[in-house]
């Protein structure tokens, strides 16, 4: 390529549209959290802190989950590139029963010990009733996000990602409405608290779940996908898809552990740092949605190109791209920064959770401007094109042998302020832009993943 920046207005338009309909799905997804957040929070600030307690082993498991579906992204994207959508329904048989099997681990969990799992994150005995009361019911919707969750990146690696909005849309409606009459009891509903929200949440799953299978086997014509399929599974395509998977898995564990983690240093030192972080990773995490979806646009054009064999374009994709996640990241932090009061009011909070919260915002106003180049830069483009163990290895560096080591000792033996040690979690959303721009600039992580049609079953 002549040009170090992209001039075709073809491809601003796609990503473009591409990335505006995904942040609207998880604009709407997290809208879900965030108003069983306000919605719980307002009904008590001990349920809040006890729905918070149990979303955090359930972020673990959506990690996972999530790191399964970016797996299915990225190989399902080159071969959507080469024209070949019948590898991608038999290798994604693979990914549902990987998704089928995690639901399982954690709802037996679920299960067996919900007081120990909740006990992982606070000592408090109020939010820990709380939080098993909640628990209880959220275990049944595991299977339900895992199916929904991988079905829509099956549809996302062939460009279809319209119908991941109008599920979030239903999702945000039900929830709300049943949130609105079984928390506190209107229109003659009975008073059910946490276990009101619980049931919120799981019909809703239940509800999104129904809107993608039907779209999948009446509606889509690029997979054109009939039941009969899911047991005619290719298992060369299979362990492929599982052998790409594994780092996406290990990453999505390390990542989700590391944020449970954070709730955890925090609980154990005041009761009021897991209320007021439980405030402030929601409305960063509503916002956030701008990364995750340019990370996925940027994941769908570059594994399109390395499978359609464009490998000129690439090079070109990446300088552009990597200039648009800054721009992205400098809206989001202005936007964090102006919204904070406003949505701090909406709860229902003492005056010393509420300006914890603040400054725990305005940290993550600052970290989030790192996160918006260094996430999309690492799992958009070098784990889009091919090399996830990258992302790994640079997150269990991070994370593990930084991050997590610094912010037990600021806690607990140096006695930092909740700020300082917020500071400390979130300090590699800084430093991981590092090896990441040297990473992406040096262009060797693009790697073909496709198989010839003929060694596939």
């Amino acid at each position: 390529m002549k040009h170090r920046l992209v001039h075709d207005p073809a491809f601003y338009k796609r990503f473009f549209s591409i990335w505006s309909v995904l942040v609207l799905y998880n604009v709407i997804t997290l809208g879900v959290n965030l108003a069983d957040n306000v919605m719980i929070g307002a009904y008590s600030e001990t349920a809040m802190s006890g729905v918070s307690a149990v979303n955090q082993i359930q972020f673990v498991f959506q990690q996972l989950i999530m790191g399964a579906g970016d797996a299915v992204l990225v190989l399902g994207s080159q071969y959507w590139g080469a024209r070949r959508p019948e590898a991608i329904k038999r290798f994604a048989v693979g990914a549902l029963l990987l998704g089928a099997t995690l639901s399982l681990a954690l709802f037996l969990a679920a299960c067996l010990t919900p007081e120990g799992i909740v006990a992982i994150f606070t000592k408090d005995a109020a939010i820990q009733a709380a939080g098993v009361a909640y628990l209880r019911i959220a275990k049944y919707t595991y299977l339900l996000f895992a199916m929904t969750q991988l079905l829509l990146a099956v549809l996302r690696s062939v460009e279809t990602v319209r119908v991941g909005f109008w599920v979030s849309v239903a999702t945000l409606v039900t929830n709300i409405s049943l949130n609105y009459l079984l928390i506190e009891g209107h229109w003659g509903a009975p008073a059910l608290g946490v276990t009101g929200a619980a049931l919120a949440t799981l019909t809703a799953r239940v509800v999104e779940l129904v809107i993608v299978v039907v779209y999948i086997l009446a509606i889509d014509k690029k997979l054109s996908w009939r039941i009969s399929e899911l047991f005619r599974p290719d298992w060369v395509l299979i362990r492929d898809y599982l052998k790409l998977c594994c780092p996406f898995l290990f990453t999505g564990l390390m990542f989700g552990v590391a944020v449970a983690l954070q709730t955890a240093i925090l609980g154990h030192m005041n009761d009021l740092a897991i209320a007021a972080n439980s405030v402030a990773s929601t409305l960063y995490q509503t916002l956030k949605v701008a990364s995750v979806g340019a990370a996925s646009a940027a994941s769908i054009l570059i594994g399109t190109a390395i499978g359609s064999g464009e490998m000129d374009r690439i090079k070109s994709y990446a300088r552009t791209l990597q200039l648009m996640f800054l721009g992205i990241g400098l809206c989001t932090s202005t936007l964090l920064f102006a919204l904070r009061l406003p949505i701090l009011s909406l709860y229902d909070l003492t005056s010393e959770t509420r300006k914890l919260a603040s400054d725990f915002i305005l940290v993550l106003c600052v970290t989030g401007f790192g996160t918006a180049y260094e996430m999309p830069t690492i799992t958009g483009l070098i784990r889009g094109g091919g090399d996830a163990r990258f992302v790994f290895w640079n997150d269990l560096v991070s994370i593990w042998i930084i991050v997590i080591p610094l912010s037990v000792m600021a806690a607990f033996v140096w006695k930092w302020s909740p700020v300082a040690v917020i500071c400390c979690l979130n300090a590699d959303q800084v430093f991981k832009c590092i090896p990441g721009a040297i990473k992406v600039n040096r262009f060797r992580w693009m790697k073909k993943l496709t198989r010839p049609k003929e060694t596939a079953n």
